[in-house]
């Protein structure tokens, strides 16, 4: 007996042309472009994105060997060592990036704010220096609960400054999740908030994490 199939009925093949002046100012200028990078990628993986991580990112050692595959384990850059946070903000700071807009925020409420990139720098680093005060060192793992607001994406890149895995809990689990997810992860630290806006109402963050830090098991 044949099984049952499910058919879809989404069969988009409707082209939108961007503007000539975003295509002209875009990176991929156009469709050929995208399909002509798109058979390098495909005829040659590890030359493709040997010369991406060379041209477009910041290595303090450069790699041994670009791809180690031994299914189910795969390595990329073997050897290489770089720093995500010092890619996503230091590097930006001698050029014309340094006052350009990094991270552009609105609230729930209407607020909004923006950073540029070396005022996002400063922030990721003053945080990086409040997770060392507090005894985080490389290696050890940070819980992040919350809410959308550029200290999220903060500590985030704090966490990869200084080498200390992070774990995004979603700020809408409850206490008991968010210990289970601690736990697992044996989180030295966790970085909330009072509470976050979500739906026209403040969710209390801080209030789950200390019923969460209460229990037997999670961390102090």
């Amino acid at each position: 007996m044949k099984r049952p199939t499910i058919e879809s009925i989404l069969k988009e093949k409707r082209l939108f042309q961007p503007p000539a002046g975003f295509s002209e100012n875009a990176h991929i200028k156009s469709l050929e472009q995208y399909l002509q990078l798109y058979e390098q990628a495909k005829a040659d993986p590890q030359g493709f994105w040997a010369d991406l991580a060379a041209q477009e990112l910041h290595w303090f050692e450069k790699w041994t060997q670009v791809l180690d595959w031994q299914p189910p384990f795969v390595k990329w850059f073997v050897g290489g060592k770089m720093n995500i946070s010092y890619n996503c903000l230091d590097r930006h700071l001698t050029t014309w990036r340094r006052n350009k807009a990094a991270l552009i925020w609105e609230g729930e409420p209407g607020d909004s704010r923006t950073l540029t990139y070396a005022q996002l720098h400063r922030e990721v680093c003053q945080m990086a220096n409040v997770f060392k005060q507090l005894g985080v060192q490389k290696g050890d793992r940070v819980g992040i609960y919350m809410p959308m607001i550029p200290e999220a994406a903060i500590a985030m890149l704090a966490c990869a400054r200084i080498g200390a895995p992070h774990t995004v809990v979603f700020g809408g689990f409850s206490a008991e999740a968010l210990k289970d997810r601690l736990v697992d992860a044996e989180a030295k630290l966790v970085v909330t908030a009072d509470g976050g806006w979500r739906k026209d109402a403040i969710v209390p963050l801080k209030v789950q994490v200390d019923k969460a830090l209460a229990n037997d098991g999670a961390p102090q």
